[in-house]
């Protein structure tokens, strides 16, 4: 069974040496102790997603691309396909979930009850 943090670990050390970066630079850059990193890195200890992100900032990489790197990994460990593409369907979800648009101003009062100077109960009058 693959554990998902020995693959973050080996793709954080990937990066890391591409980049011809040492343990204590990218340590210094994202603000974590030294003996921290070395244990994400062996996949001993799980990263939370602040550290995650704090370390990809230091190596100058999006973390979606350690992620993918990641799940692409265990694909193969799990001996899965996984499409390259983004379907169709998915900017059409995002589309779905945008709020309109609305002024911070108005709705800051709508959700305080207060727009146009009307109360919550006048409002729902």
């Amino acid at each position: 069974m693959a554990l998902i943090r020995q693959e973050i670990g080996d793709v954080l050390r990937d990066f890391r040496t591409q980049k011809g970066q040492t343990l204590r630079q990218v340590a210094a850059r994202a603000n974590v102790a030294l003996g921290y990193l070395s244990e994400v890195e062996r996949g001993q200890k799980e990263a939370s997603s602040e550290i995650l992100a704090s370390l990809a900032d230091a190596l100058d990489t999006p973390v979606s691309a350690i992620l993918r790197e990641v799940s692409d990994r265990l694909a193969i460990l799990e001996g899965v396909t996984v499409p390259d593409l983004v379907p169709d369907t998915f900017a059409e979800r995002i589309e779905e979930h945008k709020f309109a648009n609305v002024e911070l101003d108005e709705f800051d009062a709508f959700l305080l009850g207060t727009s146009s100077g009307n109360t919550a109960s006048q409002s729902a009058k």
